[in-house]
């Protein structure tokens, strides 16, 4: 009668877009000798019961199975590096199934979407493209271009030392400036300044000897210690948890300005977190006061951002609709971790990225 066939694991991806044949192909070749499928669904809409009954494996953006259907899922992994978006859902508060983070896929598209906001305020880009499309060469010593400057001697101040904080840092200290770390948790000794995440190879800063201070806490008098730095760059790389809501406002903004050091334009401000851990309104003040000398937001609080909102008319701000991360290499590298945890999980090692329940990331 011959042997009876072990049946194949199944890995389900549920996206809220068709995948290409050519991603599917990937998938297959990534993960052979398991069942590949995926499934289009509306974002936030639940995995049906029979497919998500079957599967051992789900990769997944916002859609999630109900715990009930959920029995013989051995991990859940997002294509996102925060899960805020889905911490209520009953998979996370009904279950113990590992769900991990597309965490560290980030950096190296954020790092040069943040380094290209920064060289097109700081080249004053923006004139000379309008200049180019009006066919006028202009004399150079325009008025429009004075207060051009480089990144060399400028210091910049990182909120949040993780995958995306530390490839910022490895290219902002190429670029020569010196940067300057701050974590929740202290980072002590070298071996604490590790990052055991998933690193695209050849990016990041692994061993964490970048900054050239290393800073921590979770309360107010610790952020202020922080901002009063000097710095003429401060980058937000955080988690949106309740702790970190509206953590930078009004007071916030006014110790960053009044640590400018002499002869430093006033600091500018990127956002490539979420829009919620600044307060909004007191974002579009320090701008229009000039405590800011420019901001790169590419989160808002709403999202998308209305048409009639005042942020799109603050002055130096530069927006751009929570695109930061993208690019082809995306999805190939969110798959690398998902491979590498299915490995994990059969050797009974720790995961790459897990979410630890309870810290809301």
């Amino acid at each position: 009668m011959g042997d009876v066939g072990i049946p194949r694991e199944k890995i389900l991806v549920a996206f809220f877009q068709d995948l290409a044949p050519d991603v599917l192909e990937e998938l297959r070749a990534k993960f052979r000798g398991r069942e590949v499928s995926s499934v289009t669904l509306k974002r936030g809409e639940a995995i049906p019961s029979d497919l998500a009954q079957q599967a051992s494996y789900i990769v997944t953006f916002t859609n999630l199975p109900d715990p009930e259907d959920a029995q013989n899922i051995k991990l859940i992994h997002f294509l996102s590096a925060g899960l805020d978006h889905s911490i209520h859902h009953p998979i996370f508060k009904e279950t113990s199934i590992p769900l991990t983070s597309s965490s560290g896929v980030h950096g190296p598209p954020i790092a040069e979407w943040t380094v290209m906001n920064w060289l097109v305020a700081s080249r004053k880009f923006a004139f000379t493209y309008e200049s180019q499309k009006k066919h006028e060469w202009g004399d150079g010593v325009s008025s429009q271009l004075q207060g051009i400057h480089d990144q060399v001697g400028k210091k910049l101040g990182i909120l949040g030392y993780g995958s995306i904080g530390r490839q910022i840092g490895r290219v902002a200290q190429a670029l020569g400036m010196t940067v300057h770390a701050y974590t929740a948790s202290p980072r002590p000794t070298p071996s604490s300044r590790h990052d055991n995440g998933y690193i695209v190879p050849g990016t990041g800063d692994k061993e964490g000897t970048v900054p050239a201070s290393w800073h921590h806490g979770t309360d107010k008098a610790s952020i202020h210690e922080f901002l009063s730095l000097g710095l003429d760059h401060l980058v937000i790389s955080l988690p949106l948890t309740p702790q970190t809501t509206h953590l930078l406002g009004a007071e916030e903004f006014e110790i960053l300005a009044a640590s400018v050091r002499p002869k430093h334009a006033k600091p500018y401000l990127t956002n490539i977190s979420r829009g919620k851990v600044l307060n909004q309104n007191a974002l579009i003040e320090a701008l229009r006061s000039g405590q800011l000398s420019g901001a790169a937001l590419d989160v808002a609080d709403p999202e998308p951002l209305p048409a009639e909102h005042p942020l799109w008319e603050a002055p130096n701000v530069q927006i751009s609709p929570h695109v930061s991360s993208l690019g082809v290499e995306y999805f190939p590298r969110s798959l690398d971790i998902v491979r590498e945890n299915v490995g994990r999980i059969e050797r009974g090692e720790n995961l790459l990225n897990e979410y630890k329940r309870g810290k809301g990331y």
